[in-house]
């Protein structure tokens, strides 16, 4: 009896640790000029198995003073920052714990990324890398997972 709970509690340890490695989730975004927390992103799994993460709320301390994405060009034009889907598809590369082939839109300029989502430290953080054509030509962010 004690191997099969001891069995169990392993068997949730793993699968916990598991989930952690996974962009799935709610991160806290950090801006790049200041360094300090700018947003909630939530990332979940679409119908497809693809990923979408939406701004859930700002954390500026002063009000925005564009609340809506005037920049953007799709669907996306003119519509509040807060709620707005930024991450689109993307799922994991076989074998690897890299998530690759969506798109990640920064409402600040409007322009839309090819995007590379990679956790690190045990999942705790979450690389997360916009580039054109090739990855080198990008930038990364480092997120923070709140849960």
């Amino acid at each position: 009896m004690k191997l099969k709970i001891a069995s169990i509690l392993l068997l949730a340890l793993v699968s916990s640790a598991q989930a952690q490695m996974s962009p799935l989730g709610l991160w806290q975004s950090i801006d790049d000029g200041n360094g300090q927390p700018k947003a909630e992103i939530l990332i979940v799994q679409d119908a497809n198995g693809g990923l979408t993460g939406k701004v859930e709320r700002s954390l500026l301390t002063t009000p925005n003073p564009e609340p809506n994405c005037t920049l953007c060009t799709d669907d996306r034009k003119g519509q509040p920052k807060i709620g707005m889907e930024i991450i689109r598809g993307g799922k994991q590369t076989d074998g690897k714990e890299v998530w690759e082939g969506g798109k990640i839109l920064d409402p600040e300029n409007g322009k839309e990324y090819s995007l590379r989502l990679t956790p690190i430290e045990g999942g705790r953080k979450l690389e997360v890398r916009g580039f054109i054509g090739v990855p080198l030509l990008g930038r990364t962010q480092v997120w923070n997972r709140i849960r």
